[in-house]
């Protein structure tokens, strides 16, 4: 690795009295989201480095503890998670904050597990765009009842269960760790409705028992890899080191468990392609594996060991070329994710990192602290190989 030191920010965002929790980038516009610990949200203008808007999205006793955006859900929404059981959707259209939430998903998750918005393959992006604009909010009375004026119906039926497919966009859901900590449950942001849990319930509670040996849900990623017919699957880290592949057709069984690592998976991500992703944890370890559609295995292929424990958040740049940790030891690393290799070691913070995440083109990347600060990195411009 390169003995020179390592870069500064090129802008460090200061406003949140306490610990970010979380950070997200727009899907297109040059803003950025955070979550503090004492229950503010903010969005943040990315070029000219101040607050635009900011509010008390969750109580100050509980406070965010995750943020994201999505090209999924349009250009005016963003959710926000706190640990008050509550997961918010809010509209940004006038450039604030709106002063009510849209909806509000009651799921009474009171650890943790960040929640998880769908994340599809890059080329599933065209046929995203243009689609925003075709959403129209068609009961004002009613904020939930959101629909989306193309063919689909976006419904939830017997032989379309959580099918997420071309499109289907109008289907937007997102993953959280259930009331019942041992479980996933994905919820509809459309109706404000629970769909459905993993495991799958059965009445004897047979099914359930490979999870909750597991300990809780501390990890959780929603994604519709191409393979899989628009059909959603599920990566999710528990406890006791393991994480579970999913695909909600078969929501009582796993496609496969593995045991990558020895303490309590803390963050996962998925690769834009969705064939494979990274994960960190309370162990002194990071894993980059595959993910085998076909088989429905997940293969280590990269085993980092650090010399210090603990990784509470993990990014994977959207064009695929690299993958930054957020760790406990005050330090960002940026590693080359084709080939595991380590490129940098960044070492501004003050504090335990929470989180980190990618710009949409991938320009930019923001890594979110204790310390109360987020700092954005300009590194490996895209268009340049490694």
């Amino acid at each position: 690795m390169s003995k020179r030191p390592p870069p500064d920010p090129v802008a460090v965002l200061r406003g949140h009295r306490h610990s970010v929790m979380d950070v997200s980038f727009h899907p297109s516009k040059a803003l950025l989201f955070t979550g503090s610990a004492d229950g503010e949200l903010r969005i943040w203008d990315t070029i000219q480095h101040r607050t635009v808007s900011s509010a008390w999205a969750h109580s100050r006793a509980n406070g965010v503890l995750a943020v994201a955006a999505s090209p999924w859900l349009g250009e005016s929404k963003i959710i926000s998670q706190g640990r008050d059981g509550t997961v918010k959707c809010w509209d940004i259209g006038d450039g604030g904050l709106s002063r009510d939430p849209l909806l509000v998903l009651n799921t009474s998750a009171y650890h943790f597990c960040k929640f998880s918005l769908v994340k599809k393959p890059k080329t599933s992006l065209k046929e995203a765009e243009g689609h925003s604009n075709k959403c129209v909010e068609q009961d004002a009375e009613d904020t939930r009842n959101v629909q989306c004026t193309d063919d689909s119906e976006g419904s939830v039926g017997d032989s379309g269960l959580l099918q997420d497919g071309d499109h289907a966009e109008s289907a937007t859901y997102v993953a959280v760790a259930g009331e019942q900590p041992t479980e996933v449950e994905i919820w509809d942001l459309n109706t404000g409705d629970k769909i459905i849990q993993l495991p799958q319930g059965s009445p004897d509670e047979s099914a359930s028992v490979s999870t909750k040996e597991r300990g809780m849900c501390m990890a959780v990623q929603l994604f519709c890899p191409p393979e899989s017919q628009g059909f959603l699957h599920v990566l999710a880290g528990y406890e006791d080191g393991s994480t579970l592949l999913w695909d909600i057709r078969n929501a009582k069984i796993p496609l496969t468990s593995v045991q990558f690592h020895s303490e309590p998976v803390l963050s996962l991500c998925v690769a834009s392609s969705c064939d494979g992703g990274i994960s960190g944890g309370a162990d002194d370890k990071i894993l980059m594996y595959n993910i085998n559609h076909s088989t429905g295995s997940l293969t280590m292929r990269k085993e980092i060991i650090l010399e210090r424990p603990g990784i509470s958040g993990t990014s994977i740049r959207p064009d695929g070329k690299i993958a930054a940790t957020a760790g406990w030891d005050h330090r960002v690393r940026v590693y080359n994710y084709r080939k595991g290799s380590p490129l940098a070691i960044l070492k501004y913070h003050g504090a335990t990192c929470n989180a980190v995440s990618y710009s949409p083109d991938s320009e930019l990347m923001a890594s979110a602290s204790e310390d109360a600060t987020v700092a954005l990195w300009k590194l490996y411009p895209p268009h340049k190989s490694l």
